[in-house]
């Protein structure tokens, strides 16, 4: 958060003279917001079901929410935000308390709200009016808590840019992303499979209520996608005629204006595109502010492509001569190949690793099915089979997903993982029995017999050590913010519970470091360089703190 911080700082003495165009976006809302309206009965059945009608919200034996929507865009405002108005005000906490959190400053909060009224001043240009409606809608049912920050609508408007917003402005790994598509020969019946990771982590708690949204709109194709509550933008999803979504952040610069976020274009596609064609058709209108790769998988064309848009180029991605697709957080396509940007993502970042992980593990697989999937998707080793530690983000598994998808867009059949991370049940849905239910058939969707088993890591002495080498992690950035003294005890428990891990070596030597015991701080440091570092920079670091140490004990 301090780049962000500084970037406010910055902006702030020119934002501040440029209202010009801030007053337009902060007064513009979707037609409707203009006219008289009923908002829908909700019926609580019990803690886990709730009705309005033939649409309605239930939870599964897995946890995982299952919501079913239909109407137009006004009409699934309205449902998506009264059927999950708890889910949607407890995430609307979660994600701004920790924003309050890393910024406790009432002074920078002020700044920060300035910053994104600027920052998204061309938003609403950007979003197509059907999905600003559907919004508005939502957000009659958003907290009054956080009015301080910006109006409901704006607010909820905003929420649809935060995950390009928090890549562009912190470039975070927060999205590290790995997705698979096989086809043909590398497929078990020779359809297509579709895998990936969603490694979008803003913390236990924003991960725990996750959404199946099924939708059956007045226009276009009745879709299903994962989500939160107030999300209606889409990060993985397949439709009606078996075409499917998912993104994967790319290398952007610091953009100096909000437009089009990437889950409102993915959520475009996935309503109104049946092909690949069409899919490109969709994109190719939209201007974006971050770069993203979208994997969109076709069950009519039997095949999957790369999407590549970035606010300054745009280039699909296609393989030749293969029946595999993988992608990570870089670019591919030949519009990028002498991009700076994405050159040195290449060379400094984790997603080349992962890349060859996801090559290396395909190569291992004879012919494709949705277990195998699920093992590579949940995989924790290093290339060849290394021991990089519990949470290394150069593992395709990092322990820190918020979702796991498996696509089988042919059939209409998803499989969604359930917690924690992508270990526990993955949970089948077949859209054709979805989408043919019966109005009122309050049940839940999961088709039972065709999921898959939950990981037998869970059951593992690893899994429970790694829980509570987490704890200690959280317990460890206190003492070094606060600048405290941690116990005797502490160091050997933290490194013994995640011993392949580099973070635990390094960590320990930042804090041996500050607290001047410089050659015990090497001795951390140096053990660290010996483990799989995550990216470049994190190696410059420590090697960093090396050259201060060897200056101060010559």
């Amino acid at each position: 958060m301090k780049v962000v911080s500084k970037i406010i700082f910055h902006l702030f003495v020119g934002v501040t003279f440029l209202s010009c165009g801030i007053s337009k976006s902060l007064q513009d809302k979707p037609q409707v917001a203009f006219s008289t309206f009923e908002k829908p009965i909700i019926e609580k059945r019990n803690d886990s079901l709730f009705v309005s009608e033939n649409n309605f919200i239930i939870k599964n034996k897995q946890q995982l929410w299952e919501l079913h929507v239909s109407g137009n865009e006004w009409q699934r405002g309205l449902l998506i935000g009264g059927l999950s108005e708890d889910l949607f005000k407890k995430q609307e906490f979660i994600f701004f308390s920790k924003i309050q959190e890393m910024v406790p400053s009432k002074f920078k909060q002020k700044l920060l709200r300035e910053f994104l009224k600027w920052y998204n001043r061309k938003l609403y240009l950007h979003i197509p009016e059907e999905f600003k409606t559907e919004i508005y809608g939502i957000s009659e049912y958003a907290s009054d808590d956080f009015n301080s920050i910006a109006p409901k609508y704006l607010r909820s408007l905003y929420l649809h840019g935060a995950h390009d917003i928090g890549h562009a402005l912190q470039d975070l790994a927060l999205v590290g992303c790995s997705s698979i598509a096989v086809w043909g020969d590398k497929s078990e019946d020779g359809s297509l499979l579709i895998g990936r990771n969603f490694d979008f982590y803003a913390g236990d708690d924003f991960a725990k209520d996750k959404i199946i949204l099924f939708v059956k709109p007045d226009k276009g194709i009745p879709f299903m996608n994962v989500t939160w509550g107030g999300m209606i933008g889409v990060l993985s999803g397949m439709n009606a005629e078996g075409l499917t979504v998912t993104i994967n952040a790319g290398k952007s610069d610091i953009p100096l204006v909000a437009k089009t976020p990437i889950s409102i274009v993915t959520r475009e596609i996935l309503q109104y595109a049946t092909t690949i064609e069409e899919a490109i058709a969709i994109a190719k209108k939209r201007e974006v502010f971050v770069s993203e790769s979208i994997m969109v998988g076709s069950a009519k064309d039997k095949n999957a492509v790369l999407i590549e848009m970035a606010p300054d180029n745009f280039d699909v991605y296609e393989v030749q001569n293969s029946t595999q697709l993988v992608c990570s957080n870089h670019f591919q396509s030949t519009a990028y190949q002498s991009d700076e940007r994405n050159i040195n993502h290449i060379k400094e970042s984790h997603s080349q690793y992962r890349f060859d992980r996801m090559k290396e593990l395909l190569e291992e697989k004879d012919k494709m099915n949705p277990q195998k999937m699920a093992e590579i998707l949940r995989n924790k080793e290093g290339l060849s089979e290394l021991k990089i530690g519990f949470g290394n983000e150069k593992a395709l598994n990092q322990l820190r997903a918020h979702h796991a998808i498996i696509f089988k867009p042919e059939q209409l059949m998803v499989w969604v993982s359930s917690n924690p991370y992508q270990l526990g049940e993955f949970v089948a849905y077949d859209l054709k029995e979805v989408f043919s239910k019966m109005k009122e058939d309050y049940s839940v969707s999961v088709k039972e017999s065709a999921n898959i088993p939950k990981d037998d890591f869970l059951n593992s002495k690893e899994y429970i050590d790694y829980e509570k080498f987490r704890i200690l992690d959280r317990k460890l950035d206190k003492v070094l913010k606060e600048k405290l003294t941690l116990e005797t005890e502490f160091v050997k428990e933290y490194q013994n519970l995640n011993p392949d891990f580099w973070v635990v070596y390094a960590r320990i030597g930042e804090y041996f470091f500050q607290k001047g015991w410089f050659k015990a701080a090497e001795i951390e440091f140096k053990k660290a360089l010996e483990k799989e570092i995550t990216t470049v920079p994190d190696r410059k670091k420590i090697e960093n703190y090396l050259k201060k140490i060897n200056n101060k004990i010559g």
